[in-house]
């Protein structure tokens, strides 16, 4: 049995914040004693349905929990989700379909037991209860905050005074994931830093409703693959956890030394002990930081792919990178030239070698492109119709066939 101090160590790592840990380890002593598990709440909207390794701290998290023994209530929100979270939002949000939200969730609920354990998780749809509220029920739920507390909210603060809209239904978001805490009698609460006048509310209206309190565990926002801003897709600087085990792999090889022990403390499975070794050993010299990112890409890729593909993986990097090689299959895709000239980053977008034409123009602008063994320095320039072979950045080789 893990002591509940000991749980409140593992719990701790890579936290911003925890409001409060003596509450916190109250619960665990209390759950300890009772031998009843705490229940754990992270609450997803989604919005999106592809997860890239930013998305997956707070699992990661839920993990550390599930693995103490606490039982994990993933909530999907499916009624919020049609909604729209308007945090970090400088303008209204166009709400989703329920069709869109509820494709969204399957294809999310199949991703997230990559990492938890399906048996051990209890997925919950918070349309369950909310869409059962009376209008007396919603009524009673908005007289319990104040519009001032809801303008203390950074975004819609500035959006009051830059006067652009705020919905009452906006205001009510915060207050039913709120509500979602109560119902299900969450004594934890999971949020990234972003969300933390979402799960504060949570605390308000839990005391308002006569129900104990939850803890607040705040997350930090995983910065992406430059270093700088948090992971994003419309930025290009994110690992997906669907992509190629070879674009993973090469993709955490090209982040920084320093990067790699926040990637080390948030999304890998070493222990507090295991860690702490591995930055004595960076400090003192006796640990190779590339040795050091070579396991982690190692684990990242096998955790998603399998042992055998992170392998593979490994191997094919070392044969591009340190051989100056050329992967051993380049894929070929076939693209129909709309005009006489196509410019290049919309061939690169058209090809799936970039997300978008802005990513391209980016790349080019670094240096990052190479057309047929030929730096690409131009974003503006354009191509005939015919075969090429691009480099995009390190790792992302491509042929592409004219039509």
């Amino acid at each position: 049995m893990i002591t509940p101090e000991k749980q409140l160590e593992i719990i701790k790592r890579g936290t911003v914040e925890v409001i409060s840990e003596k509450e916190l380890l109250a619960k665990l002593e209390k759950s300890n004693k009772e031998k009843k598990p705490l229940k754990i709440k992270a609450g997803f909207d989604p919005t999106a349905p592809d997860i890239h390794l930013g998305h997956t701290v707070l699992l990661e998290k839920m993990r550390q929990f599930q693995e103490l023994g606490h039982e994990i209530l993933l909530l999907i929100g499916d009624f919020t989700g049609m909604i729209g979270d308007p945090t970090g939002r400088s303008e209204l949000r166009k709400p989703l379909t329920k069709e869109e939200v509820l494709k969204n969730a399957e294809t999310y609920k199949e991703q997230v037991f990559r990492i938890l354990d399906p048996v051990n998780t209890k997925i919950v749809f918070n349309s369950e209860w909310l869409a059962k509220m009376s209008a007396m029920d919603v009524v009673k739920l908005g007289s319990m905050e104040t519009v001032a507390r809801m303008l203390e909210r950074e975004d819609f603060k500035k959006r009051f005074e830059a006067h652009q809209a705020i919905t009452i239904l906006e205001f009510y978001y915060p207050l039913f994931q709120a509500y979602d805490s109560v119902h299900l009698r969450a004594d934890v609460e999971l949020g990234g830093t972003d969300q933390k006048f979402n799960v504060l509310m949570g605390r308000a209206i839990q005391k308002a409703m006569g129900v104990e309190e939850q803890i607040v565990i705040m997350m930090p926002l995983l910065e992406g693959l430059d270093g700088v801003n948090k992971m994003s897709k419309s930025l290009g600087n994110y690992i997906g956890i669907t992509e190629q085990p070879k674009d993973m792999f090469g993709k955490i090889m090209s982040i920084s030394d320093v990067l790699m022990l926040r990637y080390y403390e948030l999304l890998s499975h070493i222990s507090l002990e295991e860690l702490k070794e591995l930055k004595n050993g960076m400090e003192k010299g006796s640990v190779h930081p590339k040795i050091a990112k070579e396991n982690l890409a190692l684990e990242i890729v096998e955790r998603y792919h399998g042992k055998e593909a992170a392998l593979k993986a490994k191997e094919e990097f070392g044969h591009i990178f340190k051989d100056k090689g050329m992967p051993d299959e380049i894929p070929v895709v076939e693209l129909k030239w709309e005009e006489d000239e196509m410019w290049i980053p919309k061939i690169m977008k058209a090809s799936g070698l970039c997300s978008s034409t802005g990513e391209a123009m980016r790349l080019i602008k670094q240096g990052g492109v190479t057309i047929n063994d030929k730096k690409c320095d131009n974003p503006d320039a354009k191509l005939k119709k015919g075969d090429y072979l691009f480099k995009a950045g390190k790792r992302k080789f491509l042929k592409i066939v004219g039509k």
